[in-house]
């Protein structure tokens, strides 16, 4: 299992959508994995599962090192945002309240269903949601 990392609003400001542009971007990301084989030779293997979690705020970007510089993201919000998808399910998409307030602003139509508040590794507490649907095994939430 691998992680990986996007962001918006990075290099300059982009419309008020960003968040939904994120959420939609997830929602077709798991759908074209759980219809990609994972071994293309092995069926039995099954299809890509993934996972997404997101969160919205600041951060701070630079290079780091001289005789192998890399880019990097470094903040809270990054944190935050890899709690998100380390707390997430299979085939689902979680994210902060600070973005499914944004959410709501931007796509009304949107589907967020509360997860309620869910302690966090080096956060504590936190409300959370799913966007789009919430885990076929967890029928506890209540919808926003």
């Amino acid at each position: 299992f691998t992680s990986k990392m996007a962001i918006t609003n990075l290099v300059k400001d982009q419309k008020n959508d960003h968040v939904k542009r994120v959420a939609d971007f997830s929602r077709d990301t798991i759908q074209a994995a759980s219809e990609t084989l994972v071994d293309e030779d092995d069926i039995s293997k099954g299809f890509i599962e993934l996972r997404v979690g997101f969160h919205s705020g600041p951060v701070i970007a630079d290079v780091i090192g001289s005789r192998l510089p890399k880019y990097g993201v470094f903040g809270d919000t990054v944190n935050t945002a890899s709690r998100m998808e380390s707390n997430s399910e299979t085939g689902c998409i979680h994210c902060s309240e600070t973005s499914a307030k944004l959410l709501m602003k931007q796509d009304p139509k949107m589907s967020l269903i509360s997860r309620g508040n869910i302690r966090i590794k080096g956060k504590g507490e936190m409300h959370t949601y799913w966007v789009g649907r919430e885990p076929d095994d967890i029928k506890k939430s209540s919808i926003v």
